[in-house]
């Protein structure tokens, strides 16, 4: 981007150079950034209305606190756009979320005002603390402080580490960021309970008043304590009950209105001379400052290339029928299971849109729950309900699925309990990367007792596994698909039962077998064909990773000598080890290379660019078969 010759941000390479500025001036860097970030995400498509949200904070923070000396922790890192801006790589920004270039989210191999990676929600309390304590222990003095949403607020983690936090007693400052959005609405009590504080304007008004009489007696540390009691029992008595914070030890305050510029300085200021656990609560809109981002905060989280003249949303592709998502065709599919078995509910950890439950919502809102930012919760409020003869469809993406594993095995799995989980964004998801790739699924899972794991080939398959599923006796199921779109535009064909446990052959051939698992088996039967005639490739579309297909293996290992696993998955402890498994205990010594996701964490880029990175692509997959067969082989005439 050009910038003009008076701009403020252009000579702002580091925080230092910011903090030479005059408070004054704070409000035209605010703007600059903010444009800034519009001009570049509009081209350049990443996470946008979040990060619009905290320009005046993260302006703010960076002006009052000694960054990379004081800490900052942006929860969970959707926001960081500026504060990535401003510390040293604003000429580097339009390499966001582009393979090699920068990342999506913060990350400590790429800046030291990085200083933790945050990929995944609520996690900054924690590690805040950590790092407080930490300082504390080597008699360092420095400011720690953790960003954190009011959705990222809901989830479990965060409450652990404000109640350890608030008995440590350290000097830890915690920022409250309250839009009433995570990517979807907010929901639960908590919501509630911060929209009573924000709206209670008497209590606002005695809080101001406290607070300029607690400001000007800082001094006096026992004068101090006296009027902090006084304010905890103001807020007491407005609010009906403690202030939930201060009951945790913590010294609450505000809330503030998060777009004032000078207000957030003094404030911050004030509060760095304050010692203990601290907690601002600061009032931010979502897209502020670009008016359809403010108006439809869900659609503008990560709209894509946009119009920033026109605010409109550009298409890309032609107009032409094109395969649906995946995660369209599980939200349309549930609704079908739904109006034929009345005991069948929807579930998701704050991703309705995202993973499509929202057409649940829309059609059956008393039986679609989004329990907010709260895998954990989800998988065993979902055995809950699945004791008294619900069947819950818990949909969490394959990345946040990590966060309840000891609730799948202990709650689920060990009970025997009738839960079906649809894991949305299975495989490599491209820009997101390594916090949000979901590669792992397939390995935590399948040593799990008492599991059916199953991915679709195709839009037809997902939607007959789930049938499948939520069919009489079925037990705990594992469905796993990817972020995307599929391979069929005609998906919606009549539900069938698929006997669990079976693959099936795509494709006949001699001299080598690809079994692949899920949707990747496109790319290997695009494989099969590039190659021709030349060689004679089978392919079989294994279905299950579990139970396997035995009597599918048997087969092909008694015809075979060369096998080749794809999945789009790791490749350590994933289908294609569960094959090798299946051949060394029956006794079988074919030569077999698994294509998959390798033993390291993989980056952003496009998922083109991170296929072709990893090997399986079609282009990979054909190159395998080629190494594969001898040469010998290859004169055969078939």
């Amino acid at each position: 981007m050009q910038q003009k010759p008076d701009s403020l941000l252009e000579g702002i390479v580091f925080p230092a150079d910011l903090r030479k500025l005059e408070e004054s001036q704070l409000g035209q860097v605010s703007d600059e950034l903010r444009n800034f970030i519009i001009d570049v995400v509009s081209t350049n498509p990443g996470h946008f209305g979040a990060s619009l949200g905290v320009v005046e904070l993260t302006v703010a923070l960076h002006y009052v606190f000694d960054t990379p000396k004081d800490i900052l922790i942006w929860d969970v890192g959707h926001q960081a756009y500026g504060h990535k801006i401003l510390t040293g790589r604003r000429k580097e920004f339009h390499t966001n979320r582009k393979y090699k270039g920068l990342a999506g989210f913060p990350n400590r191999a790429e800046s030291a005002y990085d200083a933790f990676g945050v990929g995944h929600s609520s996690t900054s309390i924690s590690a805040a603390l950590g790092m407080a304590v930490a300082a504390a222990k080597e008699g360092k003095k420095k400011q720690v402080v953790a960003i954190i949403g009011d959705g990222a607020m809901t989830a479990g983690m965060a409450f652990e580490g404000l109640n350890h936090a608030g008995i440590e007693n350290t000097d830890v400052l915690i920022i409250l960021n309250d839009n009433g959005i995570s990517i979807d609405p907010n929901v639960g009590a908590l919501h509630e309970y911060l929209l009573d504080i924000t709206t209670s304007h008497t209590y606002n008004i005695l809080k101001d008043e406290t607070w300029k009489i607690l400001t000007k007696l800082k001094k006096f540390a026992n004068i101090r304590d006296v009027v902090q009691k006084l304010e905890n029992g103001i807020k007491a008595v407005l609010l009906k009950e403690s202030n939930l914070f201060e009951a945790l030890n913590f010294r609450y305050f505000g809330p503030i209105d998060g777009h004032n510029i000078s207000h957030l300085v003094k404030i911050l200021s004030d509060l760095k001379d304050i010692p203990g656990p601290k907690l601002l609560h600061v009032i931010t809109k979502k897209g502020k400052g670009f008016m359809p981002a403010e108006l439809e905060q869900t659609k503008w989280h990560a709209p894509g290339l946009f119009n920033k003249d026109t605010g409109l949303i550009i298409k890309s592709g032609s107009s032409a029928p094109k395969p649906p998502r995946f995660q369209d065709v599980f939200g349309h599919s549930l609704v079908e299971l739904a109006e034929a078995n009345l005991n069948i509910v929807g579930v998701t950890p704050a991703m309705p849109s995202g993973s499509s439950l929202n057409i649940m919502m829309e059609a059956m809102p008393d039986r679609a729950f989004d329990v907010g930012i709260a895998e954990q919760h989800a998988v065993t409020f979902s055995a809950g309900m699945a004791t008294q003869g619900i069947l819950p469809f818990c949909n969490i993406y394959s990345s946040f699925m990590q966060r309840a594993y000891d609730q799948v095995i202990h709650d689920v799995a060990l009970q025997k309990l009738n839960v079906v989980f649809c894991l949305d964004r299975g495989g490599l998801v491209g820009a997101d990367g390594a916090t949000h790739h979901g590669v792992y699924d397939i390995a935590y899972m399948r040593c799990i007792p008492n599991i059916t794991i199953a991915s679709p080939y195709n839009e037809q398959e997902l939607r007959n596994l789930m049938y499948t599923a939520q069919l009489p006796d079925m037990g705990t199921w594992c469905i796993r698909y990817p972020r995307g779109n599929g391979s069929m535009t005609d998906w919606r064909t009549p539900f069938e039962k698929l006997e669990v446990g079976k693959g099936r052959m795509v494709s006949a051939g001699k001299q080598l077998a690809v079994l692949s698992i899920g949707a990747i088996g496109v790319f290997a039967q695009e494989a099969i064909a590039a190659l021709g005639n030349t060689y004679s490739v089978a392919h079989y579309d294994m279905r299950f990773v579990k139970p396997l297909d035995e009597g599918l293996l048997h087969q092909i290992f008694g015809e075979f000598d060369h096998v080749i696993t794809v999945e789009d998955g790791c490749v350590m402890g994933g289908f294609g080890s569960a094959v090798i498994e299946f051949m060394v205990e029956h006794g079988y010594s074919a030569k077999v290379k698994r294509l998959g996701v390798p033993d390291r964490f993989v980056e952003h880029g496009t998922v083109e660019e991170l296929f072709e990175e990893c090997g399986y692509d079609a282009i990979g997959i054909a190159e395998a078969i080629r190494g594969m067969i001898p040469v010998l082989e290859k004169q055969k005439v078939y």
